[in-house]
């Protein structure tokens, strides 16, 4: 039982005859998209649906997350939960054949037609379970990317995820891998206010959990012990940042990131999110203490051994002539060496271009004390990679944000003069590298080398441009670099404020070049409208609704009113706008003072009454306030206060006190804004 779908094949011998997951009508919406549209179309597409689901499941960039691994056209690939075949493509371009499980027949038919030129693709439609007994056991590689969670789902009973792994080590080859894509249920998004992925709700992971559901993400040592209690000794880890549904860098425990690195922290598309912390600062904390394995949003763990590739970072929503993957991993004779790669054919020209860029950028920087990192290219039938140096030291905006941290501005534009000078040598040569900001320099002693120089172009560039484009771009990635005095260093670099404006306008036709006709990701997710609430912004706005929502009473016994005696009347008010409260008043109080609010307000009294009887305050001296009492029931007055202070005062010297009296009160109060209350308050003067 098979259908075909152009070249793919699906296997429908143990498709029960209905989809049992469904995500509903944009299924059918994907499945047009899939069967009517090249995939290079599906860019303008999620561009005009604006839809999280069309973004997740159609963006390239989601191959990322298995793009790194060096599959070969000799390796069999089974990838379990397969979906809408949003990894499928990578798996079948780079690997000889390629098993697909899923138990939905309408995504497998996505997948398939989005696919249809790969002839290397199965897709077996059903239940894992039903299916599993069917595979051969010689799998090179198995995947799960966001699947491993659902291990309840998918096995049940009381070890579903032990239980799970030690049915996918069946299949393995000899030598072969599992890779497992997942996130990590301390993941560092989560403390700082993003929802949990599969319940939509805060901080369930960090919590364990403690609603149930059929979900579970995994710190490291959890997966580690499911690993060990599958007898699996050999796992390592790699850490896909931002997380591994968008990944655009991967780190592993061969290559960690460094200070300031992590500052890409937004690209949760599909929920609005909290904000409760800065998580670029608190990543800088956990890097620092050799943390940031326990808080990496999400994992890779790799059963059967380390790939030899240690860092990868993607440049794939550029325009696609620039595409490209930056590559840390060891040559042939052991030693550390960066290569960038094209991830597209238009990109191999600007690999190629870059070999010419640095010997143009040596013939500028000949003796100087600006040092170029080496690059050779390397071409052959089966790839082409520029590769460049590994070169040691510190980023200089490492040590630029080190004298921010220490408040050293002396130090900080020091270091900035001396970019200067390094940078400007040779200021007239054809030859200008666009991109010299500041996290591109390393620093190891007096030496200071110019790793990345991909945007070179054959003309000359003032080096006061070159300059402002890097403090520029390193102010907009953290708010704590705005202590910067900007004033300074455009009088240093001699910009003036409308020039300044000239070059911001450039940097930005400068990424539209870059980027292209497409939207970048960060456009992206703000197309999508996602919403970051930053607390703090409703909390001092709450705090001072609470501090006005206050009733405040002060007695004078013939010396005046005393801030020190005066006391707040607690739960007076009873809802955001009724008070009500019982007071008891001396009987050598003479006046006796009522602050309904902290804050503009109307103010009607409703009931007023001293030891049960009525307060006459139609009488004329009975009630004196600073607000401006309106035409209406003189008994129960409504007084408008275009005050931060207002204040009821009831002459008690003239109610005839007792010893020992009861004053009770019960009115409505509606805070206003101070104008709309001072243009109340003038209308009523004119009125009366």
């Amino acid at each position: 039982m098979t259908e075909t779908i152009g070249k793919i094949t699906l296997d429908l011998s143990k498709y029960p005859g209905e989809d049992f997951y469904c995500d509903g009508t944009v299924e059918d919406e994907l499945l047009q998209i899939a069967r009517d549209y090249s995939p290079v179309e599906y860019g303008r597409i999620i561009e005009e649906k604006k839809s999280w689901p069309i973004l997740y499941h159609l963006s390239p960039l989601r191959e990322n997350i298995v793009d790194f691994i060096p599959f070969t056209k000799e390796d069999k690939v089974l990838e379990v939960g397969s979906g809408c075949g949003a990894i499928t493509g990578v798996f079948s371009r780079k690997a000889g054949s390629v098993t697909c499980v899923d138990l939905s027949k309408k995504r497998s038919m996505i997948n398939a037609y989005r696919h249809t030129d790969c002839e290397n693709v199965t897709i077996h439609v059903g239940n894992f379970k039903d299916i599993e007994p069917t595979l051969p056991t010689d799998f090179n590689y198995i995947c799960l990317i966001g699947v491993f969670e659902y291990g309840q789902a998918y096995i049940g009973g009381e070890t579903p995820y032990e239980d799970f792994l030690k049915i996918l080590l069946r299949h393995l080859a000899p030598g072969g891998r599992i890779v497992i894509a997942i996130e990590n249920r301390l993941g560092m998004k989560y403390f700082a206010g993003c929802k949990e992925d599969h319940l939509g709700d805060y901080f369930s992971g960090i919590e364990g959990y403690p609603n149930g559901g059929g979900v579970r993400t995994f710190s490291r040592p959890a997966l580690e012990q499911i690993f060990a209690n599958c007898g699996v000794e050999n796992a390592a880890f790699y850490y896909p940042y931002p997380d591994y549904k968008f990944m655009t860098t991967v780190y592993s425990d061969g290559y960690l990131p460094g200070q300031g690195e992590l500052c890409n922290n937004f690209r949760n598309f599909d929920r609005d999110r909290m904000l409760l912390f800065d998580e670029k600062n608190a990543f800088d904390g956990v890097v620092k203490d050799g943390l940031f394995s326990v808080f990496a949003n999400s994992y890779v763990a790799v059963i059967g051994g380390e790939l030899p590739v240690m860092y990868t970072k993607y440049s794939n929503d550029r325009a696609p002539q620039y595409q490209i993957k930056t590559v840390i991993c060891k040559d042939e004779a052991g030693n550390l060496q960066v290569r960038k790669y094209s991830l597209t054919e238009e990109a191999r020209e600007h690999v190629r271009s870059m070999k010419l860029a640095y010997e143009n950028l040596c013939k500028r920087y000949e003796n100087s004390v600006l040092a170029i990192n080496k690059c050779q290219v390397v071409e052959t039938a089966e790839e082409l990679y520029a590769a460049f140096e590994f070169v040691s030291g510190r980023p200089l905006s490492e040590l630029m944000d080190a004298c921010v941290e220490k408040r050293d501005y002396e130090g900080f534009y020091a270091l900035f003069e001396e970019y200067m000078e390094r940078v400007g040598y040779n200021e007239e040569y054809p030859v200008a590298d666009y991109d010299l900001i500041f996290a591109n320099i390393l620093v190891d002693g007096n030496t200071w080398t110019l790793i990345d120089y991909e945007w070179t172009f054959g003309k000359a560039v003032s080096t006061r441009e070159l300059a402002f484009r890097a403090i520029y771009c390193y102010i907009l990635e953290d708010e704590k670099r705005n202590a910067i005095d900007l004033g300074r260093v455009l009088d240093t670099l001699h910009i003036s404020e409308k020039e300044a404006e000239e070059y911001r306008a450039q940097e930005a036709d400068f990424q539209k070049f870059v980027t292209g006709k497409r939207l970048s990701m960060g456009e992206i997710r703000n197309l999508l409208g996602g919403e970051v609430y930053t607390p703090e912004k409703w909390i001092e706005p709450h705090k001072e609704a609470t501090k006005a929502a206050r009733v405040q009473i002060y007695q004078d016994t013939g010396s005046g009113y005393k801030e020190e005696e005066s006391v707040y009347v607690p739960d007076a008010y009873v809802n955001d706008t009724l008070v009500e409260f019982e007071f008891h008043v001396s009987g050598n109080v003479q006046m006796l003072r009522v602050d309904p609010s902290f804050s503009s307000c109307m103010c009607k009294i409703l009931e007023m009454t001293f030891n049960e009887q009525p307060v006459p305050l139609e009488k004329r001296g009975i009630l004196i306030t600073n607000g401006k009492v309106l035409k209406g029931d003189k008994s129960c007055p409504s007084v408008v206060f275009p005050t931060m202070d207002p204040n009821i005062n009831i002459a008690v010297a003239k109610l005839n006190p007792e010893k020992d009296n009861i004053f009770r009160v019960k009115m409505e109060v509606v805070s206003l804004p101070l104008a709309m209350a001072e243009d109340m308050a003038r209308a009523v003067k004119k009125l009366i």
